[in-house]
């Protein structure tokens, strides 16, 4: 019966996944920029703050993981995901970005080249980076808890919740369902002061009022991501839950931008563009 229930969601997927040119047309017609407003979970208490999502393509080079910006090398095309969080902790603040860059061709890159992720606030910041390997990942730490400090290892093949979000946009089909191994996203392992490994993992999708709502739930962290997005083609992500012991964490879209060409408007007037995403004119 359980085969039977999540055939039909793949079935459902298939139906409504976008052919390359559609999908090509989409992405490669400029950036999308998406604004949500945030309900952090931090010590234990709900702040208030805003999420941007924004997603783009570019080339990317294959051995180097760096964008392709000139002369020759073997590059393919990803969609990059820029994710940033701005709260405030009572009197402190907190900045935070992961930047994950996950190939067009999913078919000969089923996983994403490389993520980054940086955290500040007034104690102090880290920094931690993933990138593929033929056989999984390249983890590098940087952080100014002396119980964290610096480290690089490897981890053995294995999902990264961070490059689920792009594979939401790209091709929800290819979600792992059921069981698997995944390393929870870097601003959880950050905050919650824990090693970067692979930790065993459930997945499932669901379907309600045009949308679908992917989970994963982390068995030995009792924690729990939930993704709603549309279910047609962009597959637009309109919210999500994080929920874990220390509270939940919410994030609802509320205005986005598409075809933008935001790194060419850097003139001082151009900051007023930023109320059409219900942000104040100058930045934070």
């Amino acid at each position: 019966m359980k085969r039977q229930f999540f055939g039909l969601l793949i079935g459902l997927c298939v139906a409504n996944a976008a052919d390359e040119k559609t999908l090509r047309d989409f992405w490669f017609s400029g950036a999308e920029i998406n604004r949500y407003e945030l309900s952090q979970s931090r010590y234990g208490e709900q702040h208030p703050g805003h999420a941007e999502f924004i997603f783009v393509t570019e080339p990317f080079l294959i051995n180097e993981q760096v964008k392709h910006e000139f002369g020759n090398g073997n590059s393919t095309d990803v969609l990059k995901l820029n994710a940033l969080r701005t709260f405030n902790t009572g009197l402190y603040s907190y900045r935070t970005m992961t930047s994950t860059f996950l190939p067009i061709e999913l078919d000969r890159y089923p996983h994403a080249l490389k993520t980054n992720t940086s955290v500040q606030d007034w104690c102090g910041q880290a920094f931690q980076q993933i990138n593929r390997t033929k056989t999984g990942w390249d983890v590098e730490l940087r952080s100014y808890f002396q119980s964290q400090a610096d480290q690089n290892f490897t981890l053995q093949e294995a999902w990264l919740e961070d490059e689920l979000w792009l594979l939401v946009r790209l091709e929800p089909t290819k979600l792992p369902i059921g069981k698997f191994e995944c390393v929870p996203g870097a601003l959880y392992t950050r905050f919650a002061h824990i090693a970067i490994e692979a930790t065993a993992a459930v997945g499932s999708v669901t379907e309600k009022n045009q949308e679908r709502i992917y989970s994963i739930y982390y068995t030995s962290l009792e924690r729990t991501l939930t993704i709603h997005f549309k279910s047609k083609f962009p597959h637009i992500i309109t919210k999500w839950t994080e929920t874990d012991a220390q509270g939940t964490t919410t994030a609802v879209l509320k205005d986005r931008i598409m075809n933008s060409d935001y790194w060419s408007q850097n003139k001082p007037e151009d900051a007023n563009q930023r109320k059409q995403l219900g942000l104040e004119p100058v930045a934070d």
